[in-house]
Order: C-alpha cells, then structure tokens, then sequence
C-alpha cells in the first residue's frame, strides 16, 4: 500500500519547494532533473510535434471523397484511420521504455523523422493498400510524438508549471479539432489530397530542427542499461495489434460471435498470457509489473481507460445525432461537437487553483462526478430536443472533463523519477486509447441493437430493412413518408440515448476507481520548483 512521502508536500500531495532554488546532492543522485523554464523554441518544438498528431487525422478525414474517387478503394477506405490508430496504440508502451532507456530527445527525433518519411510515402501512394500501408508507418512514429512530447512536457516544467504546458498541449489539441476539417477541405479541394499529407513535410521539418538544436534534456544521473527487451515489445505489439484488430472489425467486417472475431480474441488471450510470462522474466522489460502494482499508477491508468470509453459518445455520435435528429447540416453538427473543444482547455487552465486545495485525486473526481451527471443530461432532452440543449451538454461537459484529465496526468507524472516517467505516461496514454478502441466497438453495438429493435416493432412502408440502408434512408429523408421518417428519427436518438447511458455508466466507473483505489493524496515526490 502506497503512503505520502516526506519532503514537504503541500495538502493536495503537492511539493512545497526547495529553499534556494537548488536540488540537494540526494535529489541529483536520485535522478531528479535541475529545472528551469524551457526557452520558447524548445515549447515551440513540442507543440509543433503535438499539432502533427492532432492535425493529421482531421485533415485526413474531410478528403476520403477525393481520396477513393482518384485511387479507389472504398470498401477499405475505414482502415485509413484504423490502421494509423493501431500503430499509434500498440507502439506507446516501447517507445515509453525506450525513452526511459536512452533519453527523450532521440526517440523524438526518430519519432518525428518517421512520421515525416510516412507523410511523404502517403502522398506518392499508387492505390488504397499502398496508403493503408503508408498511414501505419506514420502511426509508428505518431507514437513516439504522442507519448514523448506529454513525457518532455514534465521533465522540463516543475510542477508547479505543468499546468500550464498541459493546458497548452489541450488548446494545441481542441485548435486542430476546429481548424483540421476545414483545412483539410480546402487543400483537397484545391490543391488535391495529396497535399493533406505534403502539408506534414514542413511542420515536421521545422519540428525537428528545433528539437536536434535547442533540446536540451535535464541533467539525470547515469542509468545503467539493461538489454533491450525486444521479445517483449514484439509481443505487446502482436498482442495489442490482433485485439485492436478484432475490435475494429467485430460487428463491422463479420458478426462478433463469428469464427474470425473469436479466433482473433482467443489468439490475443493467448498471446497476452505470453507477453506476462516473458515480461517477468525479462531484466529491464517493456511494460513492467509496477505500472500495476502500484496503486496510484493502477487507479489512473484504470480511470483513463474508462474515459476513452465515455468520449466516444460525445465525440462520435454527438454529430449523427445533431445531424440525423435535430436536422443541422455538417456545419452546424461540428460546431455543436466543437463546444466540448472549447471549454476543455479553459478549464484545464484553471484547475490547477483547484488541485492545489484539495488535491489531484479529489479534483479529477469532482471533474467525473459533474461529467456523469452532464452525461446522464442527455436522457433527460426531450424529443425533439432544441439545438441550444445538447449544445449546453457539450459545453458544460468538455469543462467537466478538463477537471478531471489534467491533475491526473500532471499527478501520475509527478509520483514517479525520470528514469519512470516515459514507461508512466505511455501507460497512461495506453489505456485510455485501448479505452477508446472498446468504446468504439462496445457502442457501436448498442446502437446498432437499438436502431436494429425499433425497426423491426415497427415495420412502416419504406423503412430500410437493413442498417446499411439505414444511412442512406437519412441522407435522403424525402425518400420516405412523413411517418417513417420521424419513426427512423426516433429510433436513431434512442440509440443515441443508450450510448450517453452507457458513457454514464463509465463515468460512474471512473469515479469509484478514484475514490475506491487512488489514494486520497498523490504520493509525489519532491522536487525542486
């Protein structure tokens, strides 16, 4: 069981500070960086390598039209995002060992060179498999970007500061939710799709200038290396791979109680089990047995993954619904999801007031607690709902949620040494993306039931007897009666409803996890300020 360390920390498991502005021979010895505020360019390097990541999907997403219509491929065309993410997921725990072993600046370099070198592959790509193929390879450096940047961002700011950059890796995040789409449109459109990827080659070239000439890593006392636990990486990645795979494609590609959905499960099972027994026996191993054994690390690791399951309501079925229910245009549905956007970053500004009262567990379960019931609103609209009340849902939620993601990123960060700290965030961003992936899947299953029960209670003329059709039916609603149309509505917000119960249900799960494993203050340790 995990108690408070000494050293001066403040009520809410905060370090008060070193007299002097100097960290004592213990502190150094102990692999505690000197700290300073980071020059600007160096800031500059890691929002630049962030907006990499964010941009890209957004960007991407608006041209699949000019895409499909110029190389073909539409049947396949989902794996465009797919692929990318499974890269993205399953390369996070390596590259957070591995910049724990060798230092942040080269897996960032290598990272961003990679992501460049995919960039451009995709926009030479002859058909869809080629892109396909190209896109995984930018998610193999995508995961280094994302996992080191959070990374770097603690190791160059002292807590007290970590805030502050956090915030502005938010806005740098909810900045190309709202320009990334109309960016993308505009160069596919008038510059071709080609582009959409080209637009990477600056950006990344800038990115890592700045990082290979003003990065300078905090000083660390030497780590002894270990080898490298290739064994175990691999098999994270075959692992990771096969089960992300199976949820992507489960309910998609076939039905889930199908032989390819069991089979790629089993086989995951089986390969887990593997990677646990090849992981304890490794000398320095890839995921190590601490990130869960420790119960601060365990309880937010745990917590993120049940928020990546919540965000996919808003996030995904927010604008069928705004579209499909209330009637709004893409316009209007965007701006609808863009609330959330807005108001995360703002209040991940100013949380930091908050955690320093009352500490970081206690203010991401205040941020979940008002997340749940924001949530649980969304049962509440009646039917049809005004635009203006599922707007205020967003608004209010992306506030709730700013509360509760920071302090738990920023305190997580903070309980562990230099040596920890890239293995700890990528845990985090590990789980929270596998959270996103089950969500994904989880929901869509739900919906589809939902849509596919109301129906069938109902068979009026015109209806689509299929989901497939189901799409179709509302992109052209004058296609149907007066009376199947609303019924179709109808069962679209039901669906919709049973999803933000089901994203409740996860919140309520996040927030037993805080109050029934974190412990109530953050085992941080001290560290000069």
């Amino acid at each position: 069981m995990e108690t408070e360390k000494s050293g001066g920390t403040a009520s809410g498991g905060e370090p008060a500070g070193t007299p002097g502005g100097k960290v004592s021979a213990e502190g150094a010895e102990a692999g505690i960086p000197v700290q300073g505020r980071p020059p600007a360019r160096v800031v500059a390097s890691l929002m630049l390598s962030m907006a990499l990541v964010a941009l890209d999907t957004t960007i991407v997403s608006t041209a699949v039209p000019q895409i499909v219509g110029d190389i073909g491929g539409f049947a396949v065309f989902s794996w465009l995002f797919s692929g990318y993410l499974l890269a993205v997921t399953v390369t996070l725990p390596v590259y957070g060992k591995l910049s724990d072993t060798f230092g942040r600046k080269p897996v960032l370099l290598f990272g961003t060179a990679l992501f460049l070198a995919g960039s451009v592959l995709c926009a030479s790509a002859w058909n869809m498999g080629a892109l396909i193929a190209f896109r995984i390879v930018q998610g193999l450096g995508g995961g280094a970007l994302q996992s080191t940047v959070q990374t770097l961002a603690a190791d160059l700011y002292p807590l007290r500061d970590r805030p502050r950059i956090q915030a502005r890796m938010t806005t740098v995040w909810a900045s190309c939710a709202l320009v990334g789409p109309a960016l993308g449109g505009l160069i596919a459109g008038y510059a071709g799709w080609r582009w959409t990827f080209l637009i990477n080659v600056p950006m990344a070239g800038l990115a890592l200038w700045l990082t290979a000439r003003h990065l300078v890593e905090p000083r660390r006392a030497p780590a002894r290396r270990g080898p490298v636990d290739w064994a175990g990486a691999l098999g994270i990645f075959a692992c990771g791979g096969l089960l992300l795979f199976a949820l992507v494609q489960g309910g998609v590609a076939w039905p889930w109680l199908s032989a390819p959905s069991l089979g790629l499960m089993g086989t995951s099972a089986v390969l887990a089990a593997v990677v646990v027994r090849v992981e304890r026996r490794a000398a320095d191993p890839i995921l190590p047995g601490w990130v869960w054994r420790r119960r601060t690390i365990a309880a937010v690791n745990l917590a993120m993954g049940a928020l990546g399951l919540l965000m996919v309501a808003p996030m995904v079925f927010m604008p069928t619904y705004a579209q499909s229910v209330l009637g709004l245009g893409p316009v209007g549905a965007g701006l609808v999801t863009a609330l959330m956007t807005l108001s995360w970053p703002l209040s991940a500004a100013v949380c930091q007031h908050v955690y320093r009262r009352i500490g970081f567990r206690d203010t991401a379960a205040l941020g979940m607690g008002l997340a749940a019931v924001v949530l649980f609103g969304f049962h509440l609209l009646p039917h049809p709902a005004k635009t203006w009340q599922p707007a205020l849902i967003m608004l209010l939620l992306g506030a709730s949620l700013g509360l509760f993601q920071l302090p738990l990123v920023v305190g997580v960060q903070s309980t562990v040494d230099w040596a920890e700290r890239g293995t700890t965030t990528a845990s985090v961003l590990f789980c929270r993306t596998v959270g996103q992936a089950v969500g994904a899947a989880l929901m869509g299953a739900v919906a589809n039931a939902t849509v596919a029960a109301r129906l069938a209670r109902e068979p009026l003329p015109g209806l689509p007897h299929r989901l497939d059709d189901v799409s179709r039916a509302l992109a052209e609603p004058g296609s149907l009666s007066r009376a199947a149309s609303e019924h179709l509505r109808q069962a679209v917000a039901a669906a919709v409803d049973h999803i933000f119960l089901g994203a409740t249900a996860a919140g309520v799960a996040a927030l037993l996890v805080l109050l029934l494993v974190a412990p109530r203050r953050f085992p941080v340790l001290p560290e000069h300020e």
